[in-house]
């Protein structure tokens, strides 16, 4: 959503009533352990993205139970908030942190042949040896 200076504002106020709503106000099990990552309220105040984070074994758990409890969080929100217009709320889960992971994983997993000299064209070089004599040279 477009952003600038007063929805930026919103944007960090609803993330404040949200995490405080989900935090003290809901207390269905499966939201347990569930991090606010960021909020978007649309310029008009009229929808509002709220983005998720859990574990990813519980994905389709806590899409359920925030689909369960999203007219009661819509409810306590609209009060906090004293917006004139209670937005919207869409729950999405946020899987950057699952990337992030995967990507940590990848690079502590480097297979050893990105350490070996390459030329230009992406082929190993091969080590010069230093011991060895050239079959034209006498080795005096």
């Amino acid at each position: 959503m477009k952003q600038n200076q007063n929805s930026r504002r919103n944007n960090q106020i609803a993330r404040e009533k949200l995490a405080s709503i989900l935090l003290f106000e809901i207390s269905d099990p499966d939201l347990a352990l569930v991090t606010l990552t960021g909020v978007e309220v649309s310029v008009d105040k009229s929808f509002l993205r709220a983005y998720v984070s859990c574990e990813a074994s519980r994905y389709e758990e806590v899409s359920a139970a925030l689909g369960r409890a999203k007219g009661r969080i819509r409810s306590l929100l609209g009060h906090a908030l004293g917006w004139r217009v209670t937005p919207e709320i869409a729950f999405e889960i946020d899987t950057t942190t699952d990337e992030a992971e995967r990507i940590t994983r990848a690079l502590e997993n480097v297979p050893p042949t990105i350490g070996v000299e390459k030329d230009e064209f992406g082929y190993p070089v091969e080590p010069a040896d230093e011991d060895a004599v050239g079959e034209d040279e006498d080795p005096e």
